[in-house]
């Protein structure tokens, strides 16, 4: 599903079922494709880094992937790294999520989430936005993205964070309107982890799983086994691209040159697959079967 055009919808008709969520934001209302119906569920800000390690991907996608499953939404910013696992989690999990852009949705950021965002759109979450349509993402945009996110949602999980990082801003918005932060600790040597450490020793909750956010919001976890998910692409590309990966991992230029396919084709399949759970990226950038 394309984005289509945004709609515009007033502040109050947003935050209907959370009265306090636009406190400290400057925020009329919001740029929308899709549904907010999501909103009247419980939902947990899932954030981290744009560079997370190969393990804070994969936990950021079992967060995710569990929080859907106990009927939860999941918001994040669409950003690649931890953003873009947890939404991908969700869609796994089979819940709706919403993720909130830096910029308006005609400039739309990073492009190679784009696949992912109309992913989100057909399964009956959105995309939103506090910037016009025609707004291009700049830096300074981010933190009041970030002030969207926690506004939206009912606690704020970070995953894996370095010592100055837009989800310690995240999580900032998140105390500023008392709600639950919760962070995943990490080795005291590990850079990535010295902001969720950060937030430990300055009052966050520390948490090892969504069992343990599922927990502390007084909500019952899912502990049915997950189904096989496994299935024979229909698609010829993406049944090519897994063929390619059959042995080894590789890189997105050995995919284009194995496939003889154009980019944005390639792309968009390896998003699809990563959402399908068949494969994932690498630290290094390269793509293997999961």
């Amino acid at each position: 599903m394309e984005l289509g055009e945004p709609r515009w919808i007033e502040r109050d008709e947003v935050f209907r079922s959370r009265p306090d969520g636009g406190s400290g934001l400057r925020l009329k209302g919001l740029w929308v494709c899709g549904s907010l119906d999501a909103l009247r569920r419980p939902t947990v800000a899932v954030v981290g880094s744009r560079a997370p390690s190969e393990g804070g991907r994969r936990r950021s996608r079992q967060f995710g992937e569990a929080l859907a499953r106990a009927g939860l939404c999941v918001v994040s910013g669409l950003a690649l790294g931890v953003d873009g696992a947890a939404h991908a989690g969700a869609l796994e999990g089979g819940g709706p999520t919403i993720g909130v852009l830096g910029g308006g949705h005609r400039r739309f950021f990073p492009p190679r989430n784009r696949p992912l965002a109309e992913s989100m759109l057909e399964r009956g979450g959105a995309v939103v936005s506090p910037y016009r349509p025609c707004d291009p993402p700049w830096p300074g945009n981010f933190l009041q993205r970030n002030g969207v996110i926690a506004a939206l949602s009912d606690a704020v999980v970070v995953i894996e964070a370095a010592a100055r990082s837009g989800s310690l801003n995240t999580a900032g918005w998140g105390a500023a309107r008392s709600i639950p932060v919760f962070a995943v600790p990490g080795d005291v040597d590990r850079p990535k982890a010295a902001g969720c450490n950060a937030l430990i020793r300055d009052g966050a909750t520390l948490v090892r799983d969504a069992g343990d956010v599922l927990a502390e919001m007084g909500l019952a976890a899912v502990t049915a086994p997950l189904a096989a998910r496994e299935r024979a692409p229909s698609d010829p590309l993406e049944a090519s691209l897994l063929d390619a990966l059959r042995v080894e991992p590789r890189s997105v230029d050995e995919l284009l040159e194995l496939c003889g396919a154009a980019a944005g084709g390639v792309l968009g399949a390896l998003v699809r697959l990563e959402i399908e759970g068949a494969v994932e990226r690498r630290d290094d950038g390269r793509y293997a079967r999961r």
